[in-house]
């Protein structure tokens, strides 16, 4: 069956996907701030933020303490199950196979990404790593959720 996979590219994201999008841009500068590469992601269910998360790994000292990992957590505390149905994961960067993959086994139902990751992202890699169901939307916000990552390597390459 494969994913549904729909780019903003060509039609024009709604008002709410940015707000979402910005909240998870405010994650990413936090994980900044951290001295962390700047991803962030917030996980919405019925038009309410229920989880947060950014980056981490270095602070944790933990490969897997990816942004999307920390809010899908924090939404299953939330929510008091392993199963994110009817929620919507909005996150910077497009997800990564290992993220993919935790996002399948939870059965999220839509994901929102900002810049999509040529070097590592699931649509090159492992496409079919979802749940069948999930929808996915790309490029919210693209040029803000790039420039933050741009910049931050930049900086370290120096």
């Amino acid at each position: 069956m494969g994913i549904q996979y729909y780019s903003e590219k060509a039609e024009k994201h709604s008002a709410s996907d940015s707000y979402y999008m910005e909240q998870a841009l405010i994650e990413a500068k936090q994980a900044l701030a951290r001295n962390e590469v700047p991803i962030g992601a917030v996980i919405v269910c019925e038009g309410r933020i229920i989880a947060r998360g950014h980056n981490l790994t270095e602070t944790l000292n933990d490969v897997t303490a990816h942004a999307e990992i920390q809010a899908i957590t924090a939404a299953s505390e939330f929510l008091g199950g392993k199963y994110l149905i009817n929620c919507s994961l909005y996150v910077t960067v497009e997800p990564c196979v290992m993220c993919a993959g935790a996002l399948g086994w939870a059965q999220i139902t839509r994901i929102v990404y900002g810049a999509a990751d040529a070097k590592r992202g699931f649509t090159r890699f492992a496409p079919n790593a979802l749940h069948p169901k999930t929808t996915v939307s790309s490029a919210v916000l693209e040029k803000e959720c790039s420039a933050l990552l741009k910049d931050f390597f930049k900086v370290k390459r120096k």
